[in-house]
């Protein structure tokens, strides 16, 4: 089943301390007011951080769901459609962000390190 923008906001804001605040016209998911994930106004798609190099690498593989577009070529961040990913790997790259993101001490009591 396609995941959707309120799929996005659930996973996301249940993330220890995570907050929304809009920034560049996009709706920002933050943990420590650090954004690890945005969305545009249109929410057909959302930019997720990840960790470099892993963008190119998703987006390599599977182009219909993930790109790389020219404004985010010099960051670690992707952009999924939405339409095309799936709820539990929506998750999964949401949590990944917010590890990434997290301080050592919010990332401890959350239960993983990042990678």
């Amino acid at each position: 089943m396609a995941a959707t923008s309120d799929d996005v906001r659930v996973i996301a804001l249940a993330l220890p301390e995570a907050t929304e605040r809009p920034a560049w016209d996009m709706a920002c998911l933050r943990v420590r007011d650090k954004v690890f994930a945005s969305m545009p106004p249109a929410e057909e798609w959302v930019a997720i951080r990840l960790a470099p190099g892993e963008n190119a690498e998703l987006a390599a593989e599977r182009p219909e769901v993930f790109s790389v577009p020219h404004h985010y070529r010099n960051s670690s961040m992707v952009v999924v459609q939405l339409a095309a990913v799936d709820r539990s790997e929506l998750a999964e790259l949401l949590t990944e962000a917010w590890r990434l993101r997290a301080p050592a001490r919010l990332r401890a009591a959350f239960g993983t390190p990042a990678r």
